[in-house]
């Protein structure tokens, strides 16, 4: 299964990520190999709790456009 994320550096300098295809799906590292494996561990994590609690697996995320800025 392949799912989108989303990655950026917080003001304390740790490497944040979420996962918007799952609600309350993230986690961070100090490096991007640790945030990117601490993702993924949490990803089946949450995948296991809504599955448990008979809760859709994802829920569903699209792109909109909109201008941009100058």
């Amino acid at each position: 299964m392949k799912l989108a994320i989303t990655m950026y550096r917080d003001e304390a300098g740790w490497i944040v990520v979420e996962c918007p295809a799952i609600p309350g799906c993230a986690s961070q590292g100090q490096t991007e190999e640790e945030a990117l494996a601490n993702i993924r561990d949490a990803i089946v994590a949450c995948l296991e709790a809504r599955r448990e609690a008979g809760l859709p697996l994802t829920i569903e995320t699209r792109e909109v456009e909109v201008p941009a800025l100058a």
